[in-house]
C-alpha cells in the first residue's frame, strides 16, 4: 500500500471523528469494558495477529535489500532464489493473516453491533408511549445504526491499529537506524511536512463531511415525508409540483456543491501527499546512493530504506490521529448509553402476578394522572432540539372512578380532549397513574405481569394501524401459533373473509405501509380480526368507527358486536348512536366524570349528554 493511500485512509478516519478534545470518562470506559468482556479472547488474538502482521511488514523490505546485495555482489543464483522464495512465503503468510485478521475484526465488530443494537432495541421497547410521541424516528434509528457502528470501530480498527502501528513504527525505526541513522533522521525531519497538512486538512474536510451529512439528511427527510403514502396524498391534494421540484432541486444542488468542494479538497490533498512521498523517496535514493557510491552503505540497504520509508509515515500518521479515533468511538458509545440510561417509566415488579382466571371486572378508583414532562421520557438529541420542552406535569384526569362488571360495556363520551383516550391508555399500562388505582380482575395493573395483561386486554384504535407485511403476519401478532383455519375463522367473524380471499395472494398478500392497500373499514376489521384471534377478556375500543362511511361503519359494527360478546368492554365513541346499549355511559369533560347512567337515564336528566345528543342528531338530520 502506497504512503499517500495509507495517509488518505488515516485522514478519512480523522474526518469522520469528533474533533474536540475531551477527557476520558472512566464510567464510560467501564461500561465499554462490560460490553467487551465476552469478546476478550477474540480481542487478545486480534491484537497478537496485528503484532505478527507488523513483523512481517518490516521483514519484506529487509529481504528485498538482501536480494539487491546478492545481485550486486555476484552471489550464486541459489541465494537470490532462496531470498525470493522467502519473500514470496512472507507475502503468502501476510495475505493469509490479513484474511484471518479481517475475519476476526468482522467477528468482533459485528458481534458488538449485535449486542449494542439488541440492548438498545430491547430497552426502547420498554419505553412509554410518551417517548415515541416525542422522539423523531430517524434520530432513534440513527442510534441503532450510525452510533452503534461508530462504537464498534474501537474494536474493529482502533484497538488493533494502535498496537500494530506502534510495533510497526518501532521495528521500522530500529531497522532504519541500523541501516543508516543519517538517512533515518533526515526522513524524520520531513515528518511535519507530512503530518501537519494532514491534520489541518483533516479538520477542514471533517467540517465539510458534517455539512454534507446534514444536507443529505435534510434532503432525505424531505423525500421520506413526500414519498410516504400520507405525504404523497397531501402533496397531490395541496402541493404545487413546480415549487416542490424547485425546492428539492435547491436542496440537491447544495449536496452537489459540497460534493464538488470535498472532491477538490481530496484531490489537492492526494496530490500534496504524492509530492511529499516523491520528495522523501528522492532524498533516500539520492543520499543513500551517494553513501553507496562512497562505499559506506550497501546498495541493498538503500532499497530497504526506501521501502521502509513507505511504512514509517503511515503508522506515525495513524498514531497521531489515534486519540481522535478513540474520542470518536467514545462519543458513539456515550450516545448509545444515553438512550440506555433513559429510565422506563413502566416497570414490571419482581413479584408481579398473573391476571386472575375467568371473567374479569375493570375498575378505576379516584384516578389522577398527568402526562410526564419531556425530561422524564426523552432526550433533546432524539427530538433534534436544543432544549427539551419544559411543559408537562399538569394533571389531566381528576378523581376518575367507575367500575365495569364482567361482561358489561362502559362507554366514554365527551368533547374532544376531555380525557377519554387517556383513561383508555391507563388500562393496558401505556402509562401509570399518579394517584389512585386501576384494577383488572380486582388486581392493581401495576402488580400484574406484562404478559398476562397483554393476554387479557385488547385494544382497537381509530387509525387501525397495520405493518407493511402480509395479512397473515399482521394477524399473527395476536397469536403467533394460530393455524390458518383459526386465521380464516377470525377474518370471517370480522366480516373480512371474502375480502381477503379476493386478494391476489390471500393471507400472504402484503397490505402496504400502515395498511394503505386496504380501505379504512377493511383496516379496522383487520384489527378486530386480530382482537378476535387473541381471545382477550377485556376489550377497549377507542373511536373504532370514527372517520368511516355508513357502509364501512355498518360492517365494522357487525364485527364489533362479535368482538364484544361476553367480554368486559370500555368503549370510546364519538357517534352516540353506537353506544345506546351500553350498560353505563360516562360523560367526561375536562378530565372529570360529569354524568353517568344509561342512555335513557341521561336523556331524561337533560344534562351534558342530552346536549351532545341533540347537537349530533340535529347535525345528522339537517339537510
Amino acid at each position: 500500500m502506497s504512503m499517500e493511500t495509507t495517509a488518505w485512509m488515516q485522514l478519512h478516519s480523522v474526518m469522520t471523528a469528533q474533533q474536540e478534545r475531551r477527557p476520558f470518562d472512566r464510567a464510560t470506559l467501564r461500561r465499554i469494558a462490560a460490553f467487551a468482556r465476552p469478546y476478550r479472547g477474540g480481542i487478545i488474538r486480534f491484537v497478537l495477529l496485528g503484532v505478527v502482521t507488523a513483523l512481517l511488514a518490516v521483514a519484506t523490505p529487509v529481504l528485498a535489500g538482501h536480494v539487491v546485495d546478492a545481485i550486486v555482489s555476484g552471489h550464486d543464483t541459489g541465494t537470490v532464489e532462496r531470498l525470493s522464495l522467502l519473500i514470496a512465503l512472507v507475502a503468502v503468510v501476510e495475505a493469509a493473516l490479513g484474511v484471518l485478521g479481517r475475519r476476526l475484526s468482522a467477528t468482533l465488530g459485528e458481534g458488538l453491533i449485535l449486542d449494542l443494537r439488541t440492548a438498545v432495541f430491547d430497552h426502547v421497547q420498554r419505553m412509554p408511549v410518551a417517548f415515541f410521541t416525542r422522539t423523531r424516528t430517524g434520530a432513534l434509528v440513527s442510534r441503532l445504526n450510525n452510533d452503534v457502528i461508530g462504537a464498534q470501530r474501537a474494536f474493529a480498527g482502533t484497538l488493533s491499529g494502535v498496537v500494530s502501528n506502534l510495533v510497526t513504527l518501532l521495528l521500522t525505526l530500529a531497522v532504519m537506524l541500523t541501516l543508516s541513522w543519517q538517512i533515518t533522521l533526515l526522513a524524520l525531519v520531513l515528518l511535519p511536512v507530512f503530518v501537519v497538512p494532514a491534520r489541518r486538512m483533516g479538520g477542514r474536510m471533517a467540517r465539510m463531511q458534517r455539512e454534507a451529512a446534514a444536507l443529505n439528511a435534510d434532503m432525505g427527510t424531505r423525500m421520506t415525508e413526500r414519498f410516504s403514502a400520507p405525504g404523497a396524498t397531501l402533496i397531490k391534494l395541496f402541493g404545487r409540483p413546480e415549487e416542490e421540484s424547485a425546492e428539492f432541486t435547491a436542496r440537491a444542488a447544495r449536496v452537489r456543491d459540497i460534493g464538488v468542494r470535498t472532491a477538490t479538497a481530496q484531490s489537492v490533498f492526494m496530490t500534496a501527499l504524492t509530492l511529499v512521498s516523491s520528495l522523501a523517496l528522492a532524498l533516500v535514493y539520492g543520499l543513500g546512493g551517494w553513501f553507496a557510491l562512497r562505499g559506506t552503505l550497501e546498495p541493498g540497504a538503500v532499497v530497504s530504506l526506501a521501502l521502509l520509508l513507505t511504512r514509517l509515515y503511515a503508522p506515525l500518521t495513524a498514531l497521531a490521529g489515534a486519540r481522535v479515533e478513540v474520542m470518536s468511538a467514545l462519543v458513539s458509545f456515550e450516545r448509545v448509553f444515553e438512550v440506555l440510561d433513559l429510565k422506563p417509566l413502566i416497570e414490571e415488579k419482581p413479584d408481579a402476578r398473573e391476571v386472575p382466571e375467568g371473567p374479569v371486572a375493570v375498575e378505576f378508583e379516584d384516578v389522577r394522572f398527568a402526562y410526564p414532562a419531556a425530561d422524564q421520557v426523552s432526550l433533546a438529541s432524539l427530538e433534534e432540539v436544543a432544549v427539551l420542552d419544559s411543559r408537562g406535569g399538569s394533571e389531566v384526569l381528576h378523581g376518575i372512578s367507575f367500575r365495569a362488571e364482567p361482561g358489561q360495556t362502559v362507554a366514554l363520551v365527551g368533547s374532544s380532549g376531555a380525557g377519554k383516550s387517556t383513561i383508555a391508555q391507563l388500562l393496558p399500562r401505556l402509562y401509570d397513574v399518579d394517584e389512585g388505582t386501576v384494577r383488572i380482575g380486582g388486581a392493581d395493573v401495576r402488580d400484574l405481569t406484562a404478559g398476562s395483561l397483554r393476554a387479557t386486554l385488547g385494544m382497537v384504535t381509530q387509525d387501525g394501524h397495520l405493518f407493511h407485511d402480509t395479512v397473515r403476519a399482521n394477524l399473527l401478532l395476536a397469536r403467533p401459533a394460530a393455524t390458518d383455519e383459526e386465521l380464516w375463522d377470525a377474518l370471517g367473524r370480522a366480516r373480512l373473509g371474502e375480502v381477503v380471499r379476493s386478494l391476489p395472494d390471500g393471507l400472504d398478500t402484503v397490505v402496504g405501509e400502515r395498511g394503505y392497500r386496504l380501505s379504512g373499514g377493511e383496516r379496522q376489521r383487520m384489527t378486530i380480526a386480530r382482537l378476535l384471534l387473541a381471545r382477550q377478556r377485556v376489550v377497549i375500543l377507542d373511536e373504532a368507527t370514527a372517520h368511516l362511511d355508513n357502509t364501512s361503519e355498518a360492517a365494522v359494527q357487525e364485527a364489533l358486536a362479535e368482538a364484544l360478546e361476553g367480554r368486559t368492554a370500555v368503549v370510546i365513541a364519538h357517534r352516540l348512536s353506537t353506544i345506546r346499549a351500553a350498560d353505563q355511559i360516562l360523560v367526561i369533560e375536562a378530565g372529570r366524570i360529569v354524568e353517568r347512567g344509561t342512555h335513557d337515564e341521561l336523556l331524561l336528566a337533560d344534562g351534558r349528554y342530552a346536549e351532545l345528543h341533540r347537537t349530533q342528531f340535529t347535525e345528522v338530520t339537517t339537510p
